[in-house]
């Protein structure tokens, strides 16, 4: 340290303040000329750009002077001052199941692999069609990691690890479809059907179907104990780590459903109880670890571990998420509790549920019920989930009325919940059919499920909204053109 800085005079101090901020943030990995300090700006532009309104730009520019705004819009162009907005480029149906990963379509059961970054859908491979023996139950997109010596050249690339109908774990490259790993699992004791993380791109659970007994033990007395079958395994490369029951004498009667994520069990309850245990230990880790969603509903509330691994727990119920976090007990820290970080709450503000009415000649009605928490022609959460690369909490919500129902796709602060932008899905949304939405940097994804096994794809991309495109904001305003390419029919909005 220089001596002005040492006196506690002169101005070495700031700059002195200054490099070892710098050297620590060495110290942590960040560089100012590194690849990865760049793709976090552009990342952090990228989601700015996404949730902007023409009131935030509106914001900006008064903090700007005449001079600096001239400079500005030499380079800036004029559109960059609109609000942006998510328009439905294209659509796709299916005979069968439609599954996405990672700016990947995946069409008849994985056999036809579609690129969703293009504003026109690209074929990247097409394989022959396979036995029902071959067929695929789910899959797990796998990226390698950084940093790692692997076994194969062909491990530093994406790999999609698929299960099959007859329980085979199989590793396909994700860009020709190309086994590259083939893994046999059990024998006939039981049927392994969902695969999922414990800790992403390291530690994946294979969870079975629910077990079940024939009709003929059913109609004897006897009873079934072993609910499901969880095999853990580790990736890169594929190895096994160990086998769990879970049994109803272990976990009691009223079992229900089971998940495990980032070394935690969690075991659902008919009750609408959940139960958190070290997966490690299997031992309870008790205070507020039972959390009771009081609504009624006809569909069950779910929680699971925030897959941003800040150890937040998400807790969604019909008309009300929680963000949850574990944090030590004031004046005893060896145990932790569960705590309120933030709330969602639906928009049901026009909602009157009122059990008595007064009719216009004065008559007074008592309803003999109240509408349950989740009816469909309330404001209802249907699917949560989290946008990492641009740290974004992304809901579904649903209102339907009649044959109609609508819904929007809502952007959160991450860490605070604030509703930072909201995109109406233009599409019809029928709350008795099946749907996935995903949110993919300026991509979004809508996945539905039809009677009769039909399924239908909608791509949506990030535009500027114009007061042009304002004009037009449903199917019906604006002009179909239907595409055929490698033997399917897109549909062009």
């Amino acid at each position: 340290m220089c001596p002005q800085a040492a006196a506690g005079g002169g101005r070495a101090a700031p700059r002195h303040r200054s490099v070892c901020r710098l050297l620590t943030r060495r110290a942590h990995g960040f560089y100012a000329r590194d690849a990865g300090v760049a793709h976090r700006q552009n990342l952090g532009l990228l989601r700015q750009i996404m949730c902007q309104t023409g009131i935030f730009l509106y914001g900006l520019e008064l903090l700007m002077s005449n001079a600096h705004k001239k400079l500005c819009e030499q380079f800036i162009p004029l559109t960059f001052q609109e609000s942006t907005k998510f328009k439905n480029v294209w659509t796709t149906h299916s005979a069968s199941p439609i599954a996405y990963e990672r700016g990947r379509i995946y069409l008849d059961n994985y056999q036809c692999c579609i690129s969703s970054i293009a504003q026109e859908p690209r074929i990247l491979y097409e394989k022959p069609k396979c036995s029902k023996s071959e067929k695929i139950e789910d899959a797990l997109l796998l990226e390698c990691p950084l940093g790692e010596m692997l076994p194969s050249p062909s491990d530093y690339k994406p790999s999609l690890i698929v299960l099959t109908v007859q329980n085979w774990l199989l590793r396909l490259s994700a860009d020709s479809g190309e086994i590259l790993e083939k893994i046999y699992l059990a024998g006939s004791f039981c049927k392994f059907r969902y695969l999922s993380w414990d800790i992403p791109q390291e530690v994946m659970v294979i969870k079975s179907a629910q077990n079940k007994l024939p009709a003929a033990a059913r109609q004897a007395g006897i009873q079934q104990s072993i609910l499901f079958y969880l095999a853990v395994f580790q990736v890169l490369p594929l190895s096994f780590i160990g086998m769990l029951e879970i049994n109803k004498k272990i976990f009691g009667n009223s079992v229900t459903d089971v998940a495990v994520s980032n070394g935690i069990l969690i075991v659902m309850y008919s009750m609408g109880l959940v139960r958190l245990y070290n997966f490690q230990a299997i031992s309870e880790q008790a205070k507020n670890g039972i959390q009771d969603m009081k609504c009624c509903s006809l569909e069950p509330d779910w929680i699971y571990f925030h897959p941003d691994m800040s150890g937040r727990i998400i807790h969604v119920g019909p008309n009300l998420i929680k963000v949850l976090k574990l944090k030590e007990v004031k004046n005893n820290t060896d145990q932790t509790e569960v705590a309120e970080d933030f709330t969602i709450v639906a928009n049901r503000e026009n909602c009157v549920n009122n059990s008595v009415t007064v009719t216009a000649s004065g008559r007074v009605v008592k309803k003999r019920f109240n509408l349950l928490d989740d009816d469909p022609e309330q404001e209802t959460f249907k699917i949560v989930d989290y946008e990492d690369e641009l740290d974004l909490l992304s809901t579904v919500a649903v209102t339907q009325i009649g044959a109609d129902g609508r819904a929007h796709l809502d952007f959160h602060c991450n860490e605070h919940g604030i509703l930072l932008k909201s995109i109406p899905l233009l599409e019809s949304w029928d709350v008795t059919y099946s749907h996935e939405v995903y949110v993919d940097k300026d991509l979004v994804l809508h996945i539905e499920q039809k009677p009769n096994r039909r399924f239908s794809c909608y791509v949506y991309q990030m535009v500027c909204d114009t007061a042009k495109d304002d004009e037009c904001s449903s199917h019906e305003k604006t002009e179909r053109v239907f595409c055929k390419k490698g033997g399917r029919i897109f549909e062009y909005i």
